[in-house]
């Protein structure tokens, strides 16, 4: 696919970039190999092959759920540095 100075454009615009009138024609030789080469796969014989969705053929491979206390809320709170009656205070992070 040829990619001409009307789509250049159109792409920069929808990409909010700016693009030099040097560096137009590099890039639109750039983006005319890439799409002819993606293009190439539309002449690859994909009939009878699963689509993938992940290379790995394992599934849902989790570990189980184990609650368990690690430290207790009275004990977390005496190592805040700043805290209010049952809560950690933590500093203004937006006005």
């Amino acid at each position: 696919m040829k990619v001409d100075r009307e789509t250049l454009n159109r792409m920069a615009h929808l990409s909010r970039l700016n693009i030099d009138e040097q560096d137009a024609d590099k890039i639109m030789e750039d983006m005319s190999n890439i799409l002819n080469w993606v293009g190439k796969l539309n002449e690859v014989n994909t009939e009878g092959v699963e689509p993938l969705t992940s290379m790995s053929h394992e599934h849902n491979v989790m570990r189980e759920d184990v609650v368990k206390t690690d430290i207790s809320k009275t004990d977390a709170l005496k190592q805040a540095p700043s805290k209010n009656e049952d809560f950690f205070r933590v500093p203004k992070m937006l006005d």
